[in-house]
């Protein structure tokens, strides 16, 4: 074969190593392109004009001002905007009719030819309501609440095993948590740019599956998929609030074919919190009973939350608890409630965030009513199947992650009693908490090439979010057919590339390398077939993972780990500082050493936020968020965040894909609220049992 390295079918493995990611000299000088920035002849601009009332009906719209202005092109609205298919998500229903479900929600859109003067146009548009009472506030007893029958993820909403009610227990824990509402704010706010060719249409999206994007577009303006191509070739974080399509890319479209020219919709950040969904907030009641020796005899975890009248979205935050420890008697349930908010929708580690957040805390408060040490008291609640399956566990090393986690943290030198350690006004804890995310995969093909100078091409349609995944599909490759790391590119991003599920569920890597890995290997086996080189016109190979990656399992799948938090509280302001966070997880083959450690490290630092700063209000007569930027919802700054350490274990599991690696994106943040909070208690004596602890909640607590 033409080139140097290793010939294809040697030993060799780039697998684990801390390769750098392959975009990243083109995102810091500028050269990644994002959707609002691809340049096309004649592209306009376009600004959506959200409602101002929080229930009702547009009455009359007068876009005559603004269509006085300079520039402006068109103002769509319900009356003539562009007709649509309906779509199986109603978010996307936009200036199809004059309902008002919630403030916020887009009645109108201006295009203009450049973006100042579409924004001033849009605030010069005139909007008439009927306006109807709306009802915006959650409560564990109100009356409208029900009981789903499946909740996110397709689970059941109520499971019950035994029944904890009665059960004989000689400690008892019976509490309460609330984690308020959640907002996803990436980095790149949501932006499409649409261009129709005839009957043709292109588009470039922030989106984290542009195959989905493509599937609803064809579906919505009733054209042939194949006539659709979407770019989401650099993508600036999303957090699950890219996940789905959302209306910036149906405006988008609209507005290109409304005007025949391209246009680009970017979506202002204050207005991302009424439109691409959030962690809607969650009411939390644990019970848990236990025996002297601290065994689990009863675990019961009941959730409330809302969801839209757009379209039902229930945060399956009862769901962890199925999973984590054994206990004869289980019981889990959702209820929730439909309000006159906008839709919730996914983020990072849904249900398994503020779940985890409640039952962890549980633990440690039953831990303090047993005089146990919270590590062991998780240790010997550790099953050894499934408790609500009763499958096995292809894996479980939690036990190892704790012991691991406490041996970096040192904490057989913590003084178990709250309060007792001090310096001046500073009252300093450690807390411990326990984390888990299922392993999700799905079907996905690739393709791979071999070219006569000794390179590879790797094609699959999957979607690089900023975890580096250009890079590690590249070291799954490079590892199938026993070549060097520098041979092998990878392209990604684009519905024309084979088809490929979304970076969702921390099972992008896992999806899409099953794909590379397959495709790679029966590549090899047709290069040597050809001697080892292939011929003068290159040669391929494809994969296609259905019916096996989406095939059910005998096995319980799911990654673990252990978070570790030291923090100080301030007594006098209230302020709480986390001074050190450790996290140790068990997560099967680690594929990228480098990338790994900043996946985790960013979970942890998202679930700081949780812990410590986000939030988010609904003001009940407003009917809207209090907070809807970066200067009001307070994401960590350096100044919060410590050197955080993520470590992991050597997992060995052979049943969940070629490469043995689980989902990694998610789990940093599963944790690591609840280890701050129970280190706060730690330090106080106090319990805080609604997120986030900010200097008021503290204070109140303290006494002060």
């Amino acid at each position: 074969m033409a080139g140097t390295g290793t010939a294809p079918g040697a030993t060799h493995s780039a697998l684990g190593a801390s390769a750098e990611r392959r975009e990243g000299r083109l995102k810091v000088t500028g050269g990644a392109r994002y959707a609002a920035e691809h340049p096309r002849p004649g592209r306009a601009q376009a600004w959506p004009v959200p409602a101002t009332v929080a229930r009702g009906r547009v009455t009359a719209v007068d876009a005559a001002a603004a269509l006085r202005m300079p520039g402006v092109l068109a103002v769509l609205t319900h009356e003539n905007a562009p007709r649509v298919a309906e779509p199986d998500d109603h978010t996307l229903l936009v200036l199809q009719d004059a309902s008002v479900p919630h403030r916020g929600w887009f009645v109108a859109l201006v295009v203009a030819e450049t973006l100042e003067a579409a924004r001033a146009a849009a605030a010069a548009v005139r909007v008439d309501y009927a306006v109807e009472e709306h009802d915006v506030t959650l409560t564990t007893d109100h009356p409208d609440a029900y009981e789903p029958e499946t909740v996110n993820g397709d689970f059941p909403g109520r499971r019950e095993i035994g029944g904890p009610d009665g059960t004989p227990a000689a400690v008892r824990v019976d509490v309460a948590y609330e984690v308020t509402p959640l907002h996803n704010h990436p980095m790149e706010p949501h932006a499409s740019t649409a261009h129709w060719d005839q009957d043709r249409l292109t588009v470039y999206t922030s989106s984290q599956g542009s195959t989905t994007v493509r599937d609803t577009l064809a579906t919505m303006f009733e054209t042939s998929a194949e006539h659709i191509t979407v770019v989401s070739d650099h993508v600036g974080g999303g957090f699950g609030s890219k996940g789905t399509p959302r209306p910036d890319v149906v405006l988008a479209v609209m507005a290109a074919r409304a005007t025949g020219r391209p246009v680009t919709v970017s979506l202002p950040r204050r207005f991302l919190p009424a439109v691409v969904g959030h962690r809607a907030p969650t009411l939390h009641r644990v019970r848990l009973g236990a025996g002297r020796d601290g065994r689990l005899v009863s675990l019961a975890h009941e959730v409330t939350t809302y969801t839209s009248h757009v379209k039902e979205f229930v945060e399956q935050a009862a769901v962890s608890a199925r999973v984590m420890y054994a206990a004869p008697h289980h019981f889990t349930t959702h209820h929730v409630v439909r309000l006159d908010v906008p839709s919730p929708s996914w983020m990072r580690a849904p249900g398994e965030a503020p779940g985890m957040y409640a039952l962890e805390s549980a633990m440690d408060e039953l831990a303090s009513e047993l005089g146990m040490d919270p590590v062991e008291l998780r240790a010997v609640n550790d099953p050894e199947r499934e408790p609500d399956s009763g499958k096995p566990f292809s894996s479980r090393h939690l036990v190892d992650c704790l012991r691991e986690g406490a041996r970096r943290f040192g904490w057989s030198g913590r003084d178990p009693r709250p309060g007792t350690r001090a310096e001046g006004p500073l009252l300093i804890g450690t807390g411990v908490a326990a984390a888990t995310y299922p392993v999700l995969v799905s079907p996905s093909t690739a393709e791979a090439e071999a070219r006569p100078d000794g390179t590879f091409v790797v094609r699959i349609n999957a979607t690089d979010i900023g975890t580096g995944a250009r890079t590690v599909l590249a070291q799954v490759a490079a590892d199938a057919l026993g070549v060097t790391l520098e041979r092998v590119r990878t392209e990604v991003g684009c519905t024309t590339l084979p088809a490929a599920p979304l970076a969702g569920g921390s099972s992008g890597t896992s999806s899409w390398g099953w794909a590379v890995h397959e495709a790679c290997a029966r590549l090899a086996e047709r290069l040597a077939d050809h001697g080892g080189s292939p011929p003068v016109d290159g040669l391929t190979a494809r994969a296609d993972t259905e019916g096996r990656a989406d095939a059910e399992s005998a096995y319980a799948r799911h990654a673990f780990g252990a978070h570790f938090a030291e923090v100080a509280v301030d007594t006098v302001t209230g302020e709480v500082r986390v001074r050190r966070l450790l996290g140790v997880y068990a997560a099967g083959r680690i594929l990228n050493a480098r990338t790994a450690r900043s996946q985790f490290i960013g979970g942890m630092t998202m679930g700081l936020g949780m812990a410590l700063t986000e939030t988010s209000t609904m003001d009940p007569a407003f009917g809207d968020f209090a907070e809807s930027d970066l200067a009001s919802y307070h994401v960590p700054a350096h100044a919060d965040v410590p050197a955080l350490e993520a470590h992991w274990i050597d997992e060995s599991d052979p049943h969940l894909n070629p490469m043995g690696s689980k989902g990694i994106g998610e789990i940093g943040i599963v944790g690591t609220a609840a280890a701050i909070g129970n280190a706060a208690h730690h330090a106080t004596g106090v319990r805080f049992r609604e997120l986030p602890l900010t200097p008021d909640k503290v204070l109140r607590g303290l006494g002060g």
